[in-house]
């Protein structure tokens, strides 16, 4: 059964998705993520399917509860969800792609009732240990609208069959299970101690669709938790704008 839910992209750098619901459909989505909704939806917080369900999504990045909001009135209703940093919303509707499509953990913003999400592994679990982000992958099942979220500028890219791409594993952000998906080592003692872009990398071999994020979460928190690291109060962590404000207050 198909659950295609009208759908509006608002934003540009910082974007929502509204959804207009007819009565009695419903969509579900990651726990937080409602921006607002109309009278008449009910929002209902579970796992989802039970204890097991809920630890799935907990591995893969998600939380522990998914929230479903349905319209009980008698007209169309609308509610809308946010991202939860800057970059955009990708519309996805795994029917497309033979009924499934894998997307990065913790990518899952919203979704039609018919998705279902599991979990998905690398194929070499001992190198998927150390690959960051790239280890676990969400499977997004079934037929219906699907919204994932993802970091800075999105490119998307249609791998030829046996066509290669080696992407840091921060920066995967979706693709068609056709595509062969595996992590390697980068090697070379100086390229791992000092290239700056992790051990690891994943490696793409065509056929499928893929796409990728210019700044992922975990590089944008690196940045911010590295420009902390001087410590209140002093005068590298307050930057221009403390300085100038401290000179205008007669503080300096």
């Amino acid at each position: 059964m198909a659950h295609d839910i009208d759908y509006k992209i608002i934003g540009d750098d910082i974007q929502v998705v509204e959804i207009e619901l007819d009565p009695a459909e419903g969509v579900r989505a990651e726990a937080g993520a409602m921006l607002y909704m109309e009278n008449d939806i009910d929002m209902q917080t579970g796992t989802g399917g039970g204890i097991l369900k809920g630890l799935k999504r907990m591995i893969t990045g998600e939380s522990f509860f998914i929230t479903s909001f349905t319209n009980n009135g008698s007209v169309k209703r609308k509610l809308a969800f946010a991202a939860p940093y800057p970059g955009k919303i990708i519309p996805i509707n795994p029917a497309n792609y033979g009924g499934k499509f894998l997307c990065q953990k913790d990518g899952f913003l919203a979704a039609a009732q018919g998705i279902d999400i599991n979990i998905a592994f690398t194929k070499k679990i001992g190198a998927g240990l150390f690959g960051g982000e790239g280890f676990i992958l969400q499977e997004l099942s079934g037929d219906g609208n699907t919204f994932i979220h993802a970091g800075g500028t999105i490119l998307k890219r249609q791998l030829a069959v046996g066509e290669q791409l080696r992407v840091d594993t921060g920066c995967l952000v979706g693709l068609e299970t056709s595509v062969d998906y595996d992590i390697k080592f980068i090697g070379g003692f100086k390229n791992a101690l000092f290239g700056g872009e992790g051990l690891f990398y994943a490696v793409l071999t065509g056929p499928g669709l893929v796409y990728l994020q210019s700044v992922p979460f975990s590089r944008l928190a690196d940045r911010i938790i590295s420009a902390s690291r001087y410590g209140g109060g002093r005068e590298e962590s307050r930057g221009l704008g403390g300085m100038l404000g401290g000179f205008i207050s007669g503080n300096e």
